[in-house]
C-alpha cells in the first residue's frame, strides 16, 4: 500500500481544529510489556500546567456534550456571580473521555462568536482513555463578562467500525482579583472577525489580530510541508511546492505575514503508536498567531467597517484545508473619543520560494522560501504621540526523499519566524524557529516503522530605553520511533515504539523542566529538574 493511502486511511476525517494535560501526574513504571497491548496510559504532555492565583473562585460550565457527528453543541453562558467583572485570571478546562476505535478528529469552541479554544483529539484505547485540557483564556475577558451563546464542534463519525463517542465537559474558573493578584492587563475589546469585515472603535490605540490557522481535513493540507510540484511523482501536489506563509492583509494591502506551524496530529506520519500517550509540540494546544496591526490603527479608527482578510499561501488554487478563524483584540484610548494618526511605511520584499527536483531511485525536492515585511504608523493619543513599527521576517527550507512507491518517505525541515514589535521605547523581540526531522519505511512483512523528531523553540526579550525587562526560552522537543505491522487486524499489528518530550522554558520569571518517556505505552520517566 502506498504510504500516502495509508496516511489517509488513519489521519481520518478531520472539521478543523488550550495545554494538554493527563487526568494527574504521569506515574513511571520500570516494566512495560514486550509490545502495546489494548490499553495505555492517559494521554499526557511535559508542557507546564496552568498558574492559579489564590484569591476567590467561581467556576460555570460551558458545555457538556457527546460528540458523535457533525453536529454542533449549542448552549448558552452567563457571567459567574460573586468573583467580580475584573478577573486576575481565567481558566478554561476540557475534560474528555472516548473508548473503542476512531480517528484523531479536531474542535473548536466560540462564545459570542469569539473562538476561545481550537483543539484535537487522542486516539483512544479499545479499553477507553481519559484527557484534559486547560487553557488560560483570560484574555477574553470582555466577551465573559456578558451573556454569550455558546457553540462548540468535535465533528466525529461513528459507526460500526469506528466506535469512539466523545463526552465532553467544558468549564470556566474565575479567580477574583485581590491581595498579590490584580485585575489582568488586557484587551479593552475581543472582536470576532465577521467575514472579512472589522469595525474598531474610533479610540482604538493597540490592535492585535490572532489567526487560529490549521492546516486540516485529513488531504494534502494536512501535510502540506509533504507537498511537491506537478512536475515530480508523488501522491501529494502543490504547483508552488511545500512552502507556506499566512497572510492577513487590510483593505488589500499587506499588513502581516507569519509562518505555519507544522502541527502533527495524533494519527500523522502513518504511525498512531507515536502519539497514544504524548502528542507532538501543539497537537492538542492549537496556539493562534498573532499580528500586531497598530500601525493601521489610524486606517481602521475612521468608524467605518474595512475588509480584513486572512489567506494561506502556496495552497493549490480550488483546494481546501484550512481553516482561519480570527479574533480581534482592542486596547483603547480612554483619554480620546477619536484617535487619529497614520500609516507612514510599507516595505516588503519580493517573496523567494524556490524548489528543485531531482529524480533518482531516491527522488529529492529541495525547497527554500524566504519574505520579510516592515509596517509602521503612528498615533496621537490622549498621552502623545506613540510610534509604531513591526518587522517579520520569515525563512523555511526543508528536503524531502521518497522512493518509488513512497515505501520510504523523509523530510528534514526548518521554519524560522522572526519578528520585533517598537512601541515608542519599548522594544519586544521573537525568534520562532520550527523543526521537523522524519522517516517512514513500509518493509518486509509490511513492517512499517516511523521515526521522528520536532521542535518548537521561541526566544523573546522586551527592552525598554536598552534595559532588559523581560526574557524567556522556550524549547520543546519531541522524539518518537514506533513500528507495526499495517494492512492487518488492530490485535495483529505487533506495535512497539518509544517516544519522549522535554519541555524546558527558562526566563525572568523562572525555570521549568519537565521530561517525559513512554514505551509500549506506558510511562517510563517522568522527570523535574526545576
Amino acid at each position: 500500500m502506498r504510504r500516502r493511502q495509508i496516511m489517509s486511511m488513519l489521519a481520518g476525517l478531520a472539521l478543523a481544529a488550550g495545554s494538554l494535560l493527563g487526568a494527574g501526574p504521569a506515574t513511571a513504571a520500570d516494566d512495560p510489556p514486550a509490545e502495546f497491548g489494548s490499553d495505555w496510559h492517559d494521554p499526557v504532555t511535559a508542557v507546564p500546567p496552568i498558574g492559579r492565583p489564590g484569591t476567590k473562585s467561581c467556576q460555570v460550565t460551558l458545555a457538556e456534550a457527546q460528540f458523535r457527528d457533525f453536529t454542533p453543541y449549542k448552549g448558552s453562558y452567563t457571567p459567574p456571580k460573586g468573583c467580580g467583572d475584573r478577573w486576575s485570571k481565567v481558566v478554561l478546562r476540557l475534560e474528555g473521555s472516548v473508548k473503542g476505535r476512531q480517528y484523531d478528529r479536531l474542535g473548536y469552541l466560540t462564545v459570542g462568536g469569539v473562538e476561545i479554544l481550537r483543539t484535537s483529539t487522542p486516539q483512544p484505547s479499545p479499553d477507553g482513555i481519559a484527557w484534559s485540557v486547560e487553557k488560560d483564556v483570560t484574555r477574553y475577558s470582555d466577551t465573559l463578562r456578558g451573556a454569550q451563546p455558546v457553540e462548540m464542534l468535535i465533528g466525529n463519525v461513528v459507526n460500526e467500525t469506528y466506535t469512539g463517542i466523545f463526552d465532553v465537559t467544558v468549564t470556566l474558573t474565575f479567580y477574583a482579583a485581590g491581595r498579590g493578584a490584580t485585575s489582568a492587563a488586557i484587551a479593552d475589546k475581543v472582536l470576532a472577525l465577521d467575514g472579512t469585515s472589522l469595525t474598531t472603535p474610533r479610540n482604538s490605540e493597540r490592535i492585535v489580530a490572532e489567526v487560529y490557522a490549521t492546516g486540516s481535513g485529513g488531504g494534502c493540507e494536512e501535510y502540506w510541508y509533504l507537498t511537491v510540484p506537478d512536475t515530480a511523482p508523488y501522491s501529494c501536489k502543490a504547483a508552488d511546492g511545500p512552502y507556506r506563509e499566512v497572510q492577513i492583509k487590510v483593505d488589500g494591502q499587506l499588513a502581516g505575514i507569519a509562518a505555519p506551524f507544522p502541527t502533527v496530529w495524533t494519527g500523522g506520519w502513518s504511525n498512531p503508536f507515536l502519539w497514544y500517550v504524548i502528542p507532538g509540540p501543539r497537537a492538542f494546544d492549537i496556539k493562534p498567531i498573532q499580528y500586531d496591526l497598530t500601525p493601521f490603527a489610524a486606517r481602521l479608527n475612521d468608524g467605518r467597517p474595512h475588509r480584513v482578510e486572512v489567506s494561506v499561501v502556496g495552497v493549490p488554487a480550488g483546494q481546501t484545508g484550512w481553516s482561519t478563524p480570527t479574533n480581534v483584540l482592542v486596547w483603547q484610548d480612554e483619554g480620546s473619543e477619536v484617535v487619529t494618526g497614520a500609516l507612514t511605511r510599507h516595505e516588503e520584499s519580493a517573496p523567494v520560494n524556490s524548489t528543485t527536483y531531482t529524480p533518482g531511485s531516491e527522488h529529492r525536492l529541495d525547497t527554500r522560501g524566504e519574505h520579510r515585511l516592515t509596517v509602521a504608523g503612528h498615533l496621537d493619543t490622549s498621552h502623545g504621540r506613540v510610534a509604531t513599527t513591526v518587522n517579520r521576517a520569515l525563512a523555511g527550507t526543508s528536503v524531502h526523499r521518497w522512493t518509488e512507491g513512497e515505501n520510504q518517505d523523509a523530510l528534514k525541515g526548518s521554519w524560522r519566524d522572526d519578528e520585533t514589535v517598537t512601541t515608542g521605547r519599548q522594544i519586544t523581540a521573537t525568534h520562532r524557529t520550527y523543526t521537523m526531522d522524519g522517516v517512514t519505511t513500509l518493509g518486509a512483512g509490511d513492517r512499517l516503522r516511523t521515526v521522528l523528531t520536532l521542535g518548537d523553540k521561541a526566544d523573546t526579550v522586551v527592552t525598554r530605553g536598552g534595559k532588559k525587562l523581560t526574557w524567556s526560552r522556550l524549547d520543546d522537543a519531541y522524539a518518537g520511533d514506533a513500528t507495526y505491522t499495517a494492512n492487518v487486524p488492530r490485535d495483529q499489528r505487533h506495535a512497539v515504539g518509544t517516544t519522549a518530550e522535554r519541555y524546558r522554558l527558562y526566563g525572568s520569571e523562572g525555570c521549568y523542566d519537565r521530561a517525559l518517556r513512554t514505551v509500549q505505552g506506558v510511562v517510563t520517566e517522568d522527570r523535574r529538574r526545576c
